[in-house]
C-alpha cells in the first residue's frame, strides 16, 4: 500500500469514527423540558414558595387595541386593550392549547380551560409587554391545566399599543399587533 492509499484508508476510517463519537454524544443527551426558573424576575411576579411548575408553554399570538376616549378624561384618546388571541406550544412547538380573552382564558387541547384576574405586572423591556403574574380560577374541567394556581407571563416580545395616532378621527379603529410570551403554569407542591 502506498502513502495515498494510506492516507485515503485513515480518512474512510477517521470521519466514520469522529461521525460515531458525535452520535454516540448526541444519543446520550435524553430530551429533557427545560426547567423554568423565577431567579432573574421582578419579585412583584414571582409565584409565591409552595408551588411547582407543571408546564411551560409560548404563546405566540396577536393583542388587539381599539382607539378610545380616556375613561378619566374624555377629551383625550388612547389605545384602549380590547384582548389577545395566540396559540400556545409546548418548548419543541407542538401545539398544545390557546390563549384568548377577555376574560384572559387559557385552553388546552384536552379540554380543560382556567381564567385568571392579574395580581401584579413588572416592566418586560422597551416596546414588550409587561410580565404579569396571574391568579388562576379553578379548572372545572379535568385535564392538564387543572390545579393550576398561577400563571406567569414572562419572556414577552412585542405586544404593545400601536405607534399609530389614535385621535378623534380614528375613534373605534382597532388595530392588531404582534407579541410573543411564555406562560408558564403552577401548581401547589
Amino acid at each position: 500500500m502506498n502513502a495515498f492509499q494510506n492516507a485515503a484508508l485513515a480518512a474512510r476510517t477517521v470521519v466514520p469514527a469522529a461521525l460515531l463519537l458525535t452520535l454516540a454524544a448526541c444519543s446520550s443527551l435524553s430530551p429533557s423540558t427545560p426547567v423554568f426558573t423565577q431567579d432573574a424576575l421582578a419579585e412583584a411576579v414571582k409565584v409565591p414558595a409552595g408551588h411547582t411548575v407543571s408546564l411551560e408553554s409560548v404563546g405566540v399570538g396577536e393583542i388587539t387595541y381599539e382607539c378610545r376616549a380616556k375613561a378619566d378624561n374624555i377629551a383625550v384618546n388612547e389605545w384602549v386593550f380590547v384582548g389577545p388571541k395566540a396559540v400556545l406550544r409546548d418548548r419543541a412547538g407542538k401545539a398544545i392549547g390557546s390563549y384568548y380573552g377577555p376574560p384572559a382564558t387559557w385552553e388546552a387541547q384536552d379540554g380543560s380551560k382556567i381564567s385568571g384576574a392579574q395580581v401584579a405586572i413588572a416592566p418586560g423591556g422597551a416596546g414588550n409587554i409587561p410580565l404579569q403574574l396571574v391568579k388562576a380560577n379553578a379548572s372545572a374541567t379535568p385535564g392538564v391545566l387543572a390545579g393550576v394556581a398561577f400563571i406567569q407571563r414572562v419572556a414577552t416580545k412585542g405586544g404593545v399599543a400601536p405607534a399609530s395616532k389614535c385621535s378623534a378621527a380614528t375613534l373605534g379603529k382597532r388595530e392588531t399587533v404582534q407579541y410573543e410570551a411564555d406562560y408558564i403554569f403552577w401548581k401547589p407542591a
